[in-house]
């Protein structure tokens, strides 16, 4: 029964993905495109789905490789459903984000080299500005920014976050 399940996503996940090559054509010219709107569907870009699509669209498996690692905004790791990202840009660092960081990563329960909490809710990165030096030292959770940040701010940011969220676990590939 459990291999049955295996098989029936892998179904629903390539269906996804059929629909997504479909409305490019199956053409190896919209390949960032086609990344683009696999890795909003899944967070990340799978590497099964990844050689699924080089053979849809002709192409080798390492060159689809290579242009998802080659950009940034692509991720082959399975990313949070919130993304945290904390400015490190010089504002920022020298009003104390390294303190920030710290404290994001506290409340997460994330080790100093871990960027994604196990249960898949949050991912946090270190980005080098995100335009809101004079609110600094100031990070971004998804499209929010949040300024003139200490760690007690920062700490009832993260608690109202984890609060709102709780609930159970996301799945980065979703049926």
């Amino acid at each position: 029964m459990e291999m049955e399940d295996q098989e029936l996503t892998l179904r629903r996940q390539f269906e996804k993905v059929n629909t997504i090559l479909e409305k490019y054509h199956r053409s190896a010219s919209h390949l960032i495109s086609i990344l683009q709107e696999i890795q909003a569907d899944y967070r990340y870009l799978p590497e099964e789905i990844l050689t699924y699509v080089a053979t849809a669209l002709g192409v080798s498996p390492a060159y689809v490789y290579g242009v998802a690692t080659f950009y940034a905004q692509f991720s082959l790791k399975p990313k949070g459903k919130h993304t945290i990202r904390v400015c490190d840009g010089t504002a920022c660092h020298v009003k104390g984000s390294s303190n920030v960081l710290k404290t994001v990563k506290e409340q997460l329960g994330l080790k100093e080299n871990e960027e994604t909490t196990p249960d898949l809710l949050f991912t946090v990165e270190t980005v080098a500005c995100i335009g809101a030096c004079a609110l600094a030292p100031a990070m971004m959770i998804d499209e929010e920014v949040y300024g003139m940040l200490n760690e007690e701010k920062t700490r009832e940011i993260i608690e109202g976050l984890v609060e709102e969220n709780k609930g159970g676990m996301v799945h980065a590939i979703q049926d």
